[in-house]
């Protein structure tokens, strides 16, 4: 039978290794099935490994039922048949299943891993690593819809490493981060209606593949974040919705239990069990599958009992919070981040929760960072704009100053930002198609000299013309035309300078990190800052969000000497019209901006112009 230790924790809410007992677990000749059903009346397990004829299960202690069968084997399918406490008979896949068959398929798959590791170096290097200091650029990537084979089907999880790993490593990317990978029924949800919280989604092969993968990708210097969704599941017959007659895994009140939004059911964050699961799920993804963070989905709805409710519940002491959710994700951060040094989460959060990224001990939810929306959401409303108007909403660009370091921020643009009829970034910007590329660059450029860590949806890179499809591939034909090629370029080379150049990160989370000094001037629609960290040369940072060149622009400088353009994104290789600064720009002593010395230079139309001091010998 079970140990009691483990059921004990597993009862008490604090075991987060229940992959360990609970679900198939080979053992010697045969298979052990543990599966926590407590208000069952019966319980089977059934299998192709003997005609599917279910056998009966024993329970145990703590509501779990359990069967040692000697003919079941790794590679064979199963499922549970439960008789819950109303009398009705379904079939179930495990909830602690380590594999399923390929949907419209439900069964659960026994497997034993049998992949050998050899990414020591990297998690070594991990433990020591400062992210906060160090450059993250993220490439968020949905694996099905990447790349394609000619005749139509998505590439394995071997098949993806190799070509996937030359695109980053190409475009200068340093981590990926992927749609869930955990398994679905539904593809077109992207992951984010997940039944398999241990299954990674056979649509792309076994769990070795997936481990395959991301050691590949380690082998490379590219970090790995997985997307996780503990806010929510699907009603699937098969599934956790009232597992064993009653509302196990979800909460009992359908005003806590149920999304109004997404129709799915909501975790009962309150049941120590629950929390076992969930915290169980988190930690199997770092631990079996190495993985170096985990971006954690709709935050805001596990915070407030009144997320998209008019008829809530408070709390016990009277409030909106979901205190049970709070505490979950508070023990999550605590614990992955002491027992994974240098691992992320990352909290998709899209209201003013003070805190998000602050540690526990001072009273934060403890995630290691949050993306910022209020960014993405007022840049893209801004530029998408007539430039003509975008000097009476100049404070769309210049209010993340007022916030910028209250918490640890991602600039995230999403695969939320080009889809459900939005279309893509390129088709939204208004003008023509130079205006639209132009447009694409300016964001990019202004994106990289944000304080803050950078994600990057696929294929805006490509300048992808047409709105995400799930069930598609990225338009890569693209990267035939030269000016779509350029844009391509032009986010290669805003990586290597945001990694190269410490000033655009090692203070990213930090006020000292940036001086906010030509913000403005709403008549021109241009923004200057300074991009600064200790020992570093500075960088000034000058965008034009206008199509208009603007000529011998004045701007502050923060030091005396000779200044060099590092990077243009109206450069022509990046497909531009070419308005450059080929010529150092000498510091005067004129105080301008708040700075003691100033220049003048020629800002791009719609672009963005890096400036630094040249080092001795001339060099930038």
């Amino acid at each position: 039978m079970l140990s009691p230790g483990d059921l004990d924790g597993f009862a008490a809410g604090h075991h987060s290794r229940i992959y360990t007992f609970l679900g198939a677990q080979p053992q010697g000749d045969g298979t052990r099935f543990a599966v926590w059903a407590p208000n069952a009346r019966n319980v089977w397990v059934k299998g192709d490994f003997d005609g599917w004829r279910p056998h009966a299960m024993s329970r145990d202690s703590g509501g779990v039922w359990v069967l040692a069968c000697p003919t079941a084997r790794p590679g064979q399918l199963y499922k549970y048949v439960v008789e819950g406490v109303d009398g009705v008979i379904a079939e179930r896949q495990d909830p602690v299943g380590f594999a399923a068959e390929q949907p419209p398929g439900n069964a659960s798959r026994i497997v034993r891993s049998s992949y050998s590791w050899r990414d020591a170096r990297w998690l070594g290097r991990r433990k020591k690593r400062d992210a906060y200091s160090q450059p993250i650029s993220i490439y968020e990537l949905h694996a099905g819809s990447w790349r394609r084979h000619p005749d139509g089907r998505p590439l394995s999880y071997t098949e993806l490493a190799e070509p996937l790993a030359d695109h980053l490593l190409a475009h200068g990317f340093t981590h990926v981060e992927f749609l869930p990978l955990m398994e679905h029924p539904f593809y077109g949800s992207w992951g984010y209606q997940a039944l398999g919280h241990f299954a990674p989604t056979s649509r792309f092969g076994d769990p070795d593949g997936l481990r395959a993968l991301v050691d590949h990708l380690h082998g490379l210097g590219l970090g790995v974040i997985l997307d996780w969704v503990p806010a929510h599941f699907p009603k699937d017959g098969h599934g956790l919705a009232r597992f064993d007659g009653t509302a196990l895994y979800e909460h009992a009140d359908p005003r806590r239990g149920e999304h109004p939004d997404w129709k799915t059911a909501i975790f009962d964050y309150g049941r120590p069990e629950i929390r076992s699961f969930l915290l169980s799920s988190a930690r199997y993804w770092l631990e079996e599958f190495h993985a170096d963070g985990l971006r954690v989905d709709a935050v805001a709805s596990m915070l407030y009992l009144d997320y998209s409710r008019t008829d809530w519940l408070p709390n016990e002491h009277g409030g909106r919070e979901n205190l049970e959710a709070i505490s979950l994700l508070r023990d999550l951060n605590e614990e992955l981040h002491r027992d994974f040094p240098g691992a992320l989460v990352i909290a998709e959060e899209s209201t003013a929760w003070p805190g998000v990224s602050r540690p526990t001990f001072d009273g934060g939810l403890g995630f290691s960072m949050k993306w910022d929306m209020g960014w993405m959401n007022d840049t893209l409303q801004y530029l998408g704009r007539d430039p003509i108007h975008r000097c009476h909403h100049h404070n769309e660009l210049t209010f993340r100053s007022v916030y910028a370091h209250s918490e640890s921020f991602v600039l995230a643009l999403s695969h939320d930002e080009v889809v459900h009829g939005k279309g893509s970034l390129m088709e939204r910007a208004p003008g023509d198609d130079w205006q639209k590329r132009a447009t694409s660059r300016l964001l990019f450029g202004w994106q990289f000299a944000q304080p803050g860590k950078k994600l990057l949806f696929m294929g805006m890179e490509l300048g992808q013309r047409r709105e995400w499809a799930h069930d598609g591939t990225l338009e890569w034909e693209l990267l035939e035309d030269d000016d779509h090629a350029g844009l391509a370029r032009c986010v290669t080379d805003l990586n290597k300078l945001y990694r190269d150049n410490p000033g655009l990160h090692r203070l990213d989370t930090h006020p000292d990190g940036v001086a906010w000094t030509g913000m403005d001037d709403s008549d021109q629609s241009v923004v200057t800052f300074v991009r600064q960290a200790p020992g570093c040369r500075p960088i000034v940072v000058v965008a034009n969000f206008t199509p208009m060149l603007r000529e011998d622009y004045r701007i502050g400088l923060p030091e005396a000497g000779h200044w060099r353009e590092l990077l243009n994104t109206d450069a022509s290789e990046y497909g531009g019209s070419g308005v450059v600064n080929t010529k150092w720009r000498k510091a005067t002593p004129e105080p301008w901006q708040g700075l003691p010395h100033s220049t003048r230079l020629r800002v791009p139309p719609l672009g963005v112009v890096y400036l630094r001091p040249t080092a001795r010998g001339g060099r930038a």
